[in-house]
């Protein structure tokens, strides 16, 4: 085997790794168990979100990228080398190319820590791309042609809207309201209702089981256990649809606002296009019910849902890899 290429959507929640002529490989959530005594990491990815709240003190476990970008360098150079070796067979003698994706709106300083953090972990040449454009190619968006195209990337820690002419970004917005900012709405809401007190997890797995953007006629329901504030006891309590669409009404409505805002700084013959074509949605947001009805119903510009959102980004850099010639206006590159 020769030269591999390797494209990572590096996200707050999940991390996926695209490799050319395989596909997505690897999809793990982004998180780290680390041993507090020994300053040792223990476990990466699925393993350690399943320690999430079953951990001593001596145990933390945590994300360490938050809002997109490197909060901890040291763990997020750990969970990148693990993603890269759990993929690259041990026999192979050369290093892979890497492509990991970042925010638009990210710092020079942040850009450095990724393209640092890759090399580190054992990558030949690091590259960097911005999401959106990724997030558009591997939703299928002919960038490159000189009409207008609007994408929303709806992840776990930012969303982000661009709209895009001629392979770059006119326009984008970064919003710190995603996928995170929903579990939190409806735990918060389960508390307030119910006085339950209900860990991450289970407040993301509401979402994706009965979670709905907008009320439904038919509703469905699911039981979900927690602590009870006032006793202190364990408790089981039945919560709907209807009950997930009014807890996370109000970081909806951000990212409404968001393109809402976004469309008004659009010049007038995108703004047409945009019209024309509508809005492409993806990210693991996207993946939420009626979302695409509720940003078409407060916009009026028609919404659509990628193939596979959640692996836009993936998809996109392993694209962007295979022709850096196309698309080299919206990559940086360095080499160790």
């Amino acid at each position: 085997m020769f030269q591999t290429k390797i494209g990572i959507d590096l996200g707050t929640c999940n991390s996926l790794v695209f490799i050319r002529k395989k596909g997505v490989v690897l999809n793990e959530p982004s998180v780290v168990a680390v041993s507090l005594d020994e300053n040792r990491i223990l476990a990466v990815g699925q393993e350690a979100k399943e320690m999430m709240g079953h951990t001593p003190d001596t145990i933390r476990v945590y994300r360490p990228m938050r809002e997109g970008v490197i909060a901890d360098f040291r763990v997020t150079l750990a969970m990148i080398r693990y993603f890269l070796r759990k993929v690259i067979p041990s026999y192979q003698f050369f290093k892979p190319e890497v492509l990991v994706s970042v925010p638009a709106g990210i710092t020079s300083t942040e850009r450095r820590a990724v393209i640092e953090a890759t090399i580190s972990a054992g990558a030949k040449a690091a590259y960097v791309a911005k999401e959106p454009i990724l997030a558009a190619i591997g939703a299928g968006i002919p960038i490159n042609t000189s009409s207008g195209h609007m994408i929303v990337n709806i992840g776990g820690g930012t969303s982000e809207v661009a709209v895009i002419s001629l392979g770059g970004i006119v326009v984008a917005s970064s919003l710190r309201v995603a996928g995170d900012s929903l579990d939190q709405a409806i735990a918060d809401y389960i508390k307030r209702k119910y006085n339950l007190a209900i860990g991450e997890n289970t407040a993301e797995e509401l979402k994706v089981r009965v979670g709905s953007a907008l009320v439904e006629k038919n509703e469905n329901a699911v039981e979900i256990r927690g602590r009870d504030l006032l006793q202190g006891l364990p408790r089981t309590v039945k919560i709907s649809s209807n009950e997930v669409a009014q807890a996370i009404s109000e970081p909806l409505g951000e990212i409404v606002q968001v393109v809402k805002t976004l469309l008004r700084e659009t010049p007038p013959e995108l703004s047409a296009d945009i019209m024309d074509k509508g809005m492409v949605l993806s990210g693991g947001g996207a993946l939420l019910r009626n979302i695409d009805q509720l940003i078409s119903q407060a916009i009026g510009v028609p919404c659509f849902v990628a193939e596979d959102p959640l692996s836009c980004v993936a998809r996109g850099a392993g694209i962007v890899l295979d022709n850096l010639d196309v698309y080299k206006q919206s990559i940086m590159r360095k080499r160790n």
